[in-house]
């Protein structure tokens, strides 16, 4: 690449550290001097393009990765005094999780999200919920990462209004706003608005942002939830560049200079437990995003940088033998530093089964601390480079990757292949296929389909009140609506709506106005849906997938076989409703039972995402099913799933198999029992056994009749 890299290297490095001298870098390990950077002749260098290395010369040698706990719950004022609470403890910036309501544009008093309200993140309806989120702590000496996609315009409006009186102008708001809308068609369903209203939000944020909040990183383009959703290594790459590609794109086309913004775009990656791999992923992340942004026009290099947030994996999380979980996490984020992560999220060992508690949040807080101070892994840039298996799993990675990248552009690019259902088909493949091999013992999970413990201790989680919560947002909404200059208000969302219905203007900058006057989240959301519109996905159930990798299989042969005997004597086969109740998107799990069950020999029926009880009840009855299964994976099951038995009762469907599974607390198994459910199933379930006790619960209620 260079004649003299250890030249090239040190000009890079004196630049970063202003006047420290690089040699003050080197460390003394008892006699052995270790360098800040081991280089060889023609070899890429951190911080120089295309970055393979590092964005950076130095690296961690310098400064290491931001500690970036990803956490909210309940109420603004419980989130944050556990905000507050963790930053005296050693976070560096929040990373903040909304709940499902707030996600999806619905205010906590909408009927919609009676079992959302809170549970899996914190419920945020106005200004004043935003302004208590951040009590006590300066904006402008914080760096917030906040999740946030379907209902972007709202949230940042009300976290720019908030700073602003807290004193703090937009123009010093250090952090990231998600903005990835373009993922959530795919996999995570947080959705609000049709793809192509949608990536208009996209461009109006990095439009604003590029103009007023130049610290600011205005999109956070996730592969982590195509991750969690089952994509492969070469699937993330793939499609979280190519959606990083049309979010720069769309913002040319409002005439803006890429290297204006540019520079604010930032990424967010899971990272999972092939070690190796996964160090490699963010190596050829940083390799192809280089080559595609010069391909784009950009010019200044750090237009060019692919800086990354990353999160070890919730879905290798497991609810059997959770103490285990605390060796997957620091696996995990070992790899993430080693690939050069700029901030990081560890997962508590307990949210496979529940929100983190407070010990368990110190202990993932701590995974990365003594990474930090104990493990020496910060003295070194890029130790693994010149490896030559990272090296060539890092090429390998880059073509077949880039290879993926020219068929979605050979569609029209990633708005075009989203509308197809392309990538969310293949990703589902993916999952399907990975569990298939969990399932025969082929992918060892360790506690789950090897070396299980049959007598577990019961873990201590977190709850959330969610009636409580849910009352106490009701009413401060209630005086939200009391207090504020109604006619202004209406006057604001009216604006809104104009700017919307003529495409002129920008969206987030009519956000704010109708946030300062006190337009709630729901107002806002609703004033764009009057234009827009609203989303529905088509659902769609894979086939063949899981029965190709149980090809040959005698136990699966021998469910089969079980199934057909059912058909034969009743001249049907057993019929079951998958359901997602609430505003929980998260559908890997409901997928792959929907697949797997089919292939098995049941008839299922998948509902569309997002719906009541009412609503689930309704179809149950039309369809005569013989059980319904609830997927929840957002702790809205004490609410929901209740209601849903009480529907179902009122419909004289009563005698219908309640099956539930998802993210549920042990804790919670007699009170779903005791409500009317048959069968619950955690996560790490073998789908085979799960099917042969629904069928068991099937056959034994038609046998009583």
């Amino acid at each position: 690449m260079v004649d003299d890299p250890h030249n090239t290297w040190r000009d890079l490095a004196q630049r970063e550290l202003r006047d420290t001298p690089t040699t003050s870098l080197d460390r003394d390990y008892g006699g052995l001097t270790v360098h800040p950077v081991y280089l060889g002749d023609g070899e890429a260098i951190p911080g120089v393009e295309p970055f393979t290395r590092g964005v950076r010369a130095t690296m961690y040698a310098n400064r290491p990765w931001t500690i970036r706990q990803y956490a909210g719950f309940s109420t603004a004022r419980e989130s944050n005094a556990f905000y507050r609470q963790a930053l005296e403890r050693g976070q560096k910036g929040l990373s903040v999780a909304f709940d499902l309501a707030t996600h999806r544009g619905y205010d906590s008093d909408h009927p919609r999200v009676t079992g959302d309200v809170g549970k899996a993140g914190v419920a945020i309806d106005s200004v004043e919920d935003m302004k208590l989120l951040f009590e006590g702590i300066p904006l402008d000496q914080m760096s917030v990462s906040m999740t946030m996609n379907g209902a972007v315009l709202p949230v940042l409006a009300m976290f720019i209004v908030a700073a602003e009186e807290q004193g703090v102008p937009q123009g010093k708001l250090e952090g990231t706003i998600q903005n990835d809308i373009l993922k959530e068609f795919m996999v995570r369903n947080t959705y609000i608005y049709p793809p192509e209203p949608s990536m208009r939000i996209v461009g109006d944020i990095i439009a604003h942002t590029a103009e007023y909040m130049p610290k600011f990183n205005s999109v956070s383009i996730s592969g982590y939830h195509m991750h969690e959703a089952g994509a492969t290594a070469v699937q993330e790459l793939a499609y979280t560049l190519a959606d990083g590609m049309e979010y720069v794109r769309s913002a040319q086309r409002r005439g803006l200079d890429i290297d204006a913004f540019a520079g604010r775009l930032s990424f967010f990656f899971g990272i999972g437990m092939n070690f190796f791999l996964e160090i490699a992923k963010l190596r050829a992340a940083r390799t192809l995003w280089s080559t595609i942004m010069t391909e784009l026009g950009a010019k200044d290099p750090r237009s060019k940088m692919l800086r990354t947030h990353c999160q070890t994996s919730g879905v290798s999380l497991t609810e059997q033998d959770p103490h285990n979980n605390l060796m997957r996490t620091t696996i995990e984020a070992l790899a993430a530093v080693l690939g050069g992560t700029q901030s990081l999220h560890t997962n508590s060992f307990d949210e496979a089964i529940a929100l983190p508690t407070e010990f368990s949040s110190r202990l993932a807080r701590n995974t990365q601390l003594i990474l930090q101070h104990e493990s020496h892994v910060t003295d070194v840039v890029d130790p693994l480079g010149g490896s030559y298996y990272v090296e060539a799993l890092t090429a390998d990675l880059v073509a077949k990757a880039k290879a993926l990248i020219a068929e979605v552009e050979a569609q029209g690019g990633m708005t075009a292949a989203v509308a197809t259902g392309g990538p969310k088909l293949e990703i589902e493949k993916a999952a399907a296929q990975r569990q298939a091999r969990v399932d025969r013992g082929e992918e060892v999970i360790v506690g789950v389909n090897r070396y299980r413990l049959e007598d577990a201790a019961p873990l201590e989680v977190r709850g959330i009140d969610n009636a409580s919560v849910r009352d106490e947002q009701v009413a401060r909404l209630a005086e939200i609506r009391r207090s504020r200059d109604e006619g202004k208000c209406q006057s604001m969302l009216a604006a809104l709506r104009e700017y919307a219905a003529k495409d002129e203007g920008n969206l987030l900058s009519a956000a704010i106005e109708a946030a300062r006057a006190r337009a709630t989240l729901g107002e806002i959301s609703l004033a764009l849906e009057d234009v827009f519109g609203r989303h529905t996905a088509i659902t769609r159930v894979i086939t063949g997938i899981y029965a190709d990798g149980y090809a040959g299989d005698p136990e699966f042969a021998a469910m089969q076989g079980r199934l057909a005997a059912f058909e034969a004597h009743n001249q049907r086969p057993p019929a079951i409703f998958i359901a997602k109740m609430g505003q929980d998107g998260h559908d890997r799990g409901a997928k792959i039972i929907a697949s797997a069950f089919a292939d098995l020999g049941f008839l299922v029926h998948v509902g569309p995402l997002f719906e009541t009880a009412g609503e689930v009840a309704a179809h149950v009855a039309e369809l005569q099913v013989d059980a319904v299964g609830v997927s929840s994976l957002a702790a809205g099951h004490r609410t929901l799933v209740p209601e849903l038995i009480a529907e179902l009762a009122a419909r004289g469907v009563a005698e219908v198999t309640v099956i539930v599974g998802g993210v549920i607390p042990e804790a919670d198994y007699p009170f779903l029992r005791d409500a009317g459910v048959a069968e619950i199933f955690g996560p790490g379930t073998n789908v085979l056994e799960a099917a042969a006790r629904v069928l068991d619960r099937i056959e034994g209620r038609l046998s009583n009749r």
